[in-house]
């Protein structure tokens, strides 16, 4: 029986399992750059392999939600995320780049094909339960990159393996993927067609750039997912690069990361019960701007490192609560169509964004390249009313 609980404990494990997939490897950057004696410019260049996967993903998942429904799509994306480990750890064995590389492609396109649909699924789970699910479902991808950063920080301090470390971490996640999706209904998210064939029109077809309120939320949730999709790939090089912590510290300082995104979001139930999505979005992209230019401009590495924490608290409900502000604004019967829209920008600039920053540090170092992140989540501030609901 597929109860609203049940629905909503999988959708946590599943966005669980992707943190962990996700800080199994960045925390273990440093470790994958020297064994495969790359500058940050390849490095940056290995990372894009994401994005083509993650644009792939991303591109098609809506119109694959729509076609077969979440779950027949969630399935193959965290297939494909766990595929992605597997391969990559292939190549690390093997000292090859491009194995390396592919293994990231695939391992971007699984997380943009099965995290819009896992947004859409959380969507229409916090519909039936008017309560805010989405920023707990985030909280738990921030949990898993907490945790598993802290086994990061584990096995870099031990010299573990980097290639095990990854392999291992696919494989653990197999058997909970295949119990989770025991949760998921079928059918969630898919068109229907009548017997005749032809889509019965209930309202105008959704033209998104004309929806002012859309785009402002986009743009919300861009900013906010590249200040954190920026951080998941680039604070462990940055700290070691730029602040000269050691390897083991710089992993550290992006579990400290991970950790006050976790609490922001297990904490954002108690504060939209008291204030307004729009005082929330507004106080974190504040936190936000007051963390990131103080890593950028701060010349003391402990500052830096401590202003981290702010980052991670400040950019912790920004995304989760822009897709819940795209399902309930605008006209609700194209919230499923808004909600992949907003994801989807969101979801390019967490994985597309980060290698492109790289290009920027090799010319121009990776502090100054967060400027482009400080003026995306500054402007989310200003634009923080375009979260209000429907009346």
């Amino acid at each position: 029986m597929h109860t609203a609980i049940y629905r909503r404990q999988a959708l946590f494990t599943f966005f669980l399992l992707t943190g962990l997939a996700v800080a199994s490897w960045v925390t273990r950057t440093p470790a994958i750059r020297d064994q495969l004696q790359v500058s940050i410019a390849e490095m940056g260049l290995i990372l894009f392999s994401i994005s083509v996967g993650a644009m792939t993903g991303i591109l098609s998942s809506g119109k694959l939600v729509r076609h077969w429904g979440t779950r027949p799509v969630i399935r193959t994306g965290m297939l494909l995320l766990l595929l992605g480990l597997g391969v990559m750890a292939a190549g690390l064995s093997w000292t090859l780049t491009l194995l390396v590389a592919l293994g990231l492609m695939l391992f971007g396109l699984g997380v943009g094909v099965g995290e819009i649909a896992l947004n859409i699924e959380g969507a229409e789970v916090e519909r039936i339960t008017h309560q805010p699910t989405l920023a707990m479902l985030h909280a738990g991808f921030s949990l898993g990159t907490f945790l598993g950063g802290i086994v990061g920080i584990g096995l870099t301090s031990i010299a573990f393996p980097v290639t095990w470390h990854v392999a291992l971490t696919a494989l653990a996640g197999v058997p909970v993927v295949l119990w989770g999706l025991r949760a998921i209904p079928a059918g969630v998210g898919a068109e229907s067609v009548p017997q005749s064939g032809l889509r019965p029109r209930t309202s105008q077809p959704l033209k998104p750039w004309r929806d002012v309120q859309l785009m402002c939320i986009s743009l919300i949730v861009l900013g906010m997912a590249l200040a954190e999709g920026s951080a998941t790939d680039w604070i462990p090089i940055l700290m070691v690069d730029e602040h000269q912590f050691s390897a083991a510290t710089g992993s550290m300082i992006y579990t400290g990361f991970a950790g006050m995104m976790a609490l922001g979001r297990f904490s954002g139930h108690y504060f939209l019960e008291r204030y307004s999505r729009v005082s929330v979005v507004r106080a974190s992209a504040l936190l936000g701007v007051i963390g990131i230019g103080t890593v950028i401009f701060a010349d003391h590495p402990y500052i830096a490192a401590a202003a981290v924490l702010f980052w991670g608290l400040g950019t912790s409900l920004g995304f989760p609560l822009a897709i819940s502000a795209a399902g309930d604004t605008g006209d609700s019967n194209h919230a499923t169509a808004r909600v992949s829209i907003v994801a989807t920008a969101g979801y390019v600039a967490f994985l597309a964004g980060p290698p492109l920053l790289g290009f920027l540090g090799e010319h121009y170092s990776l502090r100054h390249a967060l400027l482009v992140v400080l003026f995306l989540v500054g402007l989310g501030f200003f634009l923080a009313r375009a979260v209000s609901p429907r009346t």
